[in-house]
């Protein structure tokens, strides 16, 4: 009777013994696959600079006044963008761009006016961004200036104060190079070149749909 106690204890014994060893086993798989599925995410450096290079289209809205319409031909251009983030989600950026049309005054007698400008644009906007692993939307608001200057006529070149507004989405093609798509909406005043006869400026819109890479650093 002893011999059988003896022997159901020490079979007991190894069959704790060998349940502990599978526990620990399978805690020190579940380890090693957690290990393995953050770690790349904690060796990914995170980048707080970004710059992109963007072509955009110009499209700007037809206005009335004083039985003077103002309009402008579409056109395309180039947009240069600096953002910097204070953390994940907010941040601010710098950009540059440059298109160039004509301005079309419709109504004025004698005849219809046109004038062809090269138009630069400065502005600054918060960013507000939701980053994830491949897509990341964000959307801004800002302020800034745009600048008409005529290729030709006695027209003056002439500043307008503009507001910001827009959203896009960064694609990720890599760990530092991205894809960008965007919308910004540009309002502001309507240029008249100091002019008297071309009527009063009034308030118009730009959209400038983009499309362009970015470099993250």
């Amino acid at each position: 009777m002893g011999r059988k106690l003896e022997s159901c204890s020490k079979y007991s014994l190894d069959r704790s013994k060998e349940y502990s060893m599978f526990r620990n086993g399978r805690f020190l798989i579940f380890l090693g696959a957690a290990a393995l599925s953050v770690g790349p995410a904690f060796a990914q450096e995170v980048y707080k600079s970004e710059g992109s290079v963007q072509f955009f289209g110009s499209f700007v809205s037809s206005t009335w006044n004083r039985g003077v319409q103002e309009t402008a031909t579409d056109s395309g251009g180039v947009l240069a963008n600096y953002r910097y983030f204070f953390n994940d989600n907010n941040g601010f950026e710098f950009n540059y761009g440059y298109t160039s049309n004509t301005q079309k005054f419709f109504g004025y007698y004698p005849g219809n006016v046109g004038i062809g400008e090269h138009s630069d644009e400065a502005t600054a906007a918060y960013i507000l961004r939701y980053p994830g692993h491949r897509f990341v939307p964000f959307a801004e608001v800002g302020t800034g200036a745009l600048m008409f200057q005529p290729r030709n006529g006695p027209e003056t070149l002439q500043a307008r104060p503009a507001f910001v507004y827009g959203a896009g989405f960064d694609i990720g093609i890599g760990q530092r190079v991205f894809l960008r798509t965007q919308y910004r909406g540009l309002v502001y005043n309507s240029p008249d070149f100091n002019t008297y006869y071309l009527g009063p400026d009034r308030v118009t819109h730009r959209a400038e749909p983009s499309i362009g890479f970015g470099f993250r650093f």
